[in-house]
């Protein structure tokens, strides 16, 4: 349709990805969180305490 052809034209297809700074820092909050997981040994089911 012509007004969809319109939108992507300007706004792009939406198959480019766009970094922010919100972006970087999400996926270096959930890499730090990643490796505490794997210190504690990559258990998703942990003992519980008594």
């Amino acid at each position: 349709m012509k007004i969809s052809q319109k939108i992507r034209d300007e706004h792009g297809d939406g198959s480019t990805a766009v970094t922010t700074d919100f972006d970087a820092e999400a996926l270096a909050g959930m890499q730090a969180k990643s490796e505490e997981f794997a210190a504690q040994g990559n258990r998703v089911y942990l003992p519980l305490a008594d």
